[in-house]
């Protein structure tokens, strides 16, 4: 019994538990994910990008209505398979590959909700340990409080996130890919914060991405007792894969070409933001491999004759926190006060069309360039299903086979502190007046709201 997991994520490449039903029959299983670089905002141990929701620090909203992780990848094999390791990969039994994702709301009545499983994650909000009990209500009143906001940016882009589709898309398109290698697969999409659960997705496997998903992983591994033999492999990271780069450079090299004066346009790198107490406390890879694999982009790029200056800043900042920096939106301001008048924006963590690229990139920072002075602009579209993309995921679901082992449950959060009478009692005392508090919160503040409307 062996199997694998590999780091292919996107909607922050770096960025992404269920029940299996029982009737395995001699598979092989793959999860993949939405972000390509190892981010510990969600795992600082194991730095894959597994996304599915955590069902048991997060209330997922509208669970009662059905059933249901910027790049992870999992491959899970069974006995009695037989593949080659050269070009052409022959595999006598099926293979099954999960992709996982943030997710995304499909409506405008998704918003608020989809906000809630996403603050409700504690990889996502932070409590320190005796205040982790004040998770949900938090997460409630933040949602509460965002939702309007967050909605008028989805009305701006069609109502809702493409994000779905588009990894429903890349999925058949991997299946494909897999196929040429004489690979067969079935290739399911699972994810973190919305619908279809990674739940859904598992149960869809018939078996029976890191951080925050990866420990959703484990726990389920955990606790059932065939998946807790179960080998898994682990890619860490795919930023620095030649493919990666590849697509990435032929992207900015197509949309260079359309400028009057390629040779005068700057390469505008956006990465989504993460706090900056993720790096520098949780240690974080995120800053660096996001460095190096700008780094690895224009050395392509200067391969090809494209000298072309760049500058990377992050995106997408949120709270009262101290983000990585640059900021987009003040270097934007900055270089068109320099004189820059030409400009291609590069959404570097995203390898899907959503929220972040539609909205905050095609509309408020491309307003916002051109008012400071930018004359032209031009943005590089994210890789999507780009072909030379889905092959290099095709390959490293190849390369993650041979090796595996059981997926432990060693990386979960810290457990709670020993048990004193006396702290619990204070705790569950003060905590209780806050999270009623925090209860309460949305509802004033909903009353308020109709009340001046």
């Amino acid at each position: 019994m062996e199997a694998a997991a590999a780091s292919l994520s996107g909607s922050n490449i770096f960025h992404r538990n269920y029940r299996f039903s029982r009737s395995i029959n001699r598979r092989r299983y793959i999860a993949s994910g939405s972000r390509y670089f190892s981010n510990s905002d969600l795992n600082t141990q194991n730095h894959s990008v597994f996304k599915g929701p955590n069902l048991s620090n997060v209330q997922i909203q509208k669970r009662n209505l059905r059933l249901q992780m910027n790049c992870a990848l999992g491959v899970c094999t069974f006995p009695e398979n037989v593949m080659e390791s050269h070009h052409s990969h022959i595999v006598e039994e099926k293979l099954g590959v999960l992709l996982l994702n943030l997710g995304g709301p499909e409506t405008l009545n998704d918003v608020q909700p989809f906000l809630y499983n996403l603050f409700a994650d504690p990889d996502i909000i932070r409590l320190p340990r005796l205040l982790r009990f004040l998770q949900r209500p938090l997460a409630k009143l933040i949602s509460v409080l965002r939702a309007p906001k967050s909605k008028e940016g989805y009305a701006a882009i069609g109502g809702g996130s493409p994000l779905r589709k588009i990894t429903d898309e890349q999925a058949d398109a991997l299946r494909m890919a897999l196929e040429a290698k004489n690979i067969r697969a079935n290739v399911y999409v699972g994810m973190r914060y919305w619908f279809p659960f990674t739940e859904e997705a598992i149960e869809q496997f018939s078996i029976s991405t890191t951080g925050s998903s990866i420990r959703v992983l484990q726990r389920i591994f955990k606790e059932d007792a065939y998946l807790s033999r179960l080998p898994v492999s682990v890619i860490l990271s795919w930023y620095q894969r030649q493919g990666y780069i590849n697509s990435m450079a032929d992207l900015i090299e197509k949309e260079l070409g359309k400028f009057a004066k390629p040779e005068e346009v700057m390469i505008f790198f956006s990465a989504h933001g993460v706090p900056v107490s993720y790096v520098e406390e949780a240690g974080d890879p995120y800053k660096d491999q996001m460095e190096e694999c700008i780094y690895l982009i224009m050395q392509e790029l200067k391969a090809r004759g494209i000298g072309n200056d760049h500058t990377l800043a992050y995106q997408s900042r949120v709270g009262p926190v101290q983000w990585l920096k640059p900021y987009t939106d003040e270097v934007l301001v900055e270089i068109g006060q320099k004189g820059v008048k030409s400009l291609l924006a590069v959404p570097i963590s995203f390898v899907s069309e959503h929220i972040e690229t539609l909205e905050e990139i095609d509309m408020e920072y491309k307003h916002l360039a051109l008012e400071s002075g930018i004359k032209n602009w031009g943005r590089v579209p994210a890789l999507g299903c780009n072909s030379l993309f889905i092959t290099d995921l095709a390959d490293a679901v190849v390369e993650a086979l041979p090796s595996a082992k059981a997926l432990s449950a060693s990386t979960e959060n810290d457990e709670e502190a020993e048990y004193d009478p006396l702290r619990y009692l204070v705790k569950m005392f003060f905590g209780s007046i806050l999270a009623f508090l925090l209860l309460l919160t949305p509802k004033v503040v909903l009353a308020f709201r109709n009340s001046l409307f």
